[in-house]
């Protein structure tokens, strides 16, 4: 941005805003924006009002149509963004070169990071399934099924991206009823994505753990994976990076062992042994035998040393 376009803030409420914009120790949830594109309708409308469940509070939708290109000009989409304080977007449109389609993404410095165009092969709304739904604002548990979205960069970064699009705030504890939510995402043979939604039911199971189950509440979708953007290594190695205030530093003679205990390792120098103040033990005290022979042996070694001395001296 240039520094012509910065302007101070004239308002209390306005410095508040800014402040809040600026880049914090412990980043809170991101908010996403869904923009509609110049055409949006059908399973693309449907999709993203689920997703706009799923993601509440942290949404803001933007209701008037957008003719909006991202993958050729995406300064329109960084605009609303930076405008909207949203670090996730989604955008949704449908053409007849490319029926059915979203764009996810994110931003990095009021510039697009990363971008990902999913096509809408299959669609099954939140509506369509007649089970009973879970609350708003639940943390949901991601699992990534099968070793493909390690393969290649792309699907490691729209792992990554996933994770971000439903990351909520960071909690210490949680307890076992708290967890009622799961997303699972699955990459096919054919590179196809399937999302499937589920609520978690804990059954009695006559011990202290409780027996899952899972049923399906929508939404259920297959993907197919179009065209992608992915930043350069540098910038995203750089949008990754931590500040020196929150990043762990090593101790010195400290290890952690298989079941969490840590362990300490103590130097400790030279021990004088012989100048140890130890319990006098009678049974350990030399006998008047034993110290009268002591004397003798010091005697005869004075009267050696004695006469090498002189001997040396003549």
């Amino acid at each position: 941005m240039s520094l012509l376009m910065i302007r101070k803030p004239k308002t209390r409420k306005g410095k508040k805003v800014l402040l809040a914009r600026e880049p914090q120790l412990i980043e809170s949830a991101r908010t996403m924006l869904f923009v509609d594109g110049r055409k949006c309708g059908g399973h693309v409308k449907q999709c993203m009002k689920d997703l706009q469940q799923l993601k509440k509070p942290l949404v803001k939708v933007l209701n008037r149509k957008n003719d909006i290109t991202p993958f050729d000009d995406p300064s329109s989409l960084e605009f609303l963004t930076m405008k909207n304080d949203a670090a996730l977007f989604t955008f949704g449109s449908t053409s007849k070169k490319r029926p059915d389609n979203i764009i996810i993404g994110r931003i990095f410095e009021n510039e697009v990071l990363d971008m990902f165009e999913l096509g809408i092969k299959r669609y099954q709304a939140i509506a369509e399934f007649k089970t009973e739904k879970i609350g708003a604002c639940v943390k949901p548990c991601l699992v990534f099924n099968g070793p493909k979205w390690a393969q290649t960069e792309e699907l490691r970064r729209l792992r990554n991206l996933f994770i971000d699009m439903f990351h909520r705030e960071k909690v210490e504890s949680i307890r076992l009823q708290g967890v009622e939510h799961v997303l699972s995402f699955t990459v096919t043979d054919d590179m196809s994505v399937l999302m499937r939604s589920y609520k978690i039911l804990l059954k009695k199971s006559g011990q202290k753990t409780p027996r899952i189950e899972l049923e399906e509440i929508g939404p259920s979708a297959d993907f197919s994976i179009r065209r992608t953007k992915i930043a350069s290594e540098d910038l995203y190695k750089l949008a990754r990076k931590q500040p020196k205030q929150l990043r762990v530093t090593k101790k010195k003679n400290l290890s952690t062992d298989a079941l969490g205990n840590t362990k300490g390792r103590v130097h400790l120098g030279k021990q004088q042994t012989g100048s140890i103040q130890t319990r006098r033990v009678k049974a350990l005290k030399k006998s008047p035998e034993e110290k009268r022979t002591d004397r003798q042996k010091k005697k005869v070694a004075l009267r050696a040393a004695a006469a090498e001395a002189l001997a040396a001296a003549d």
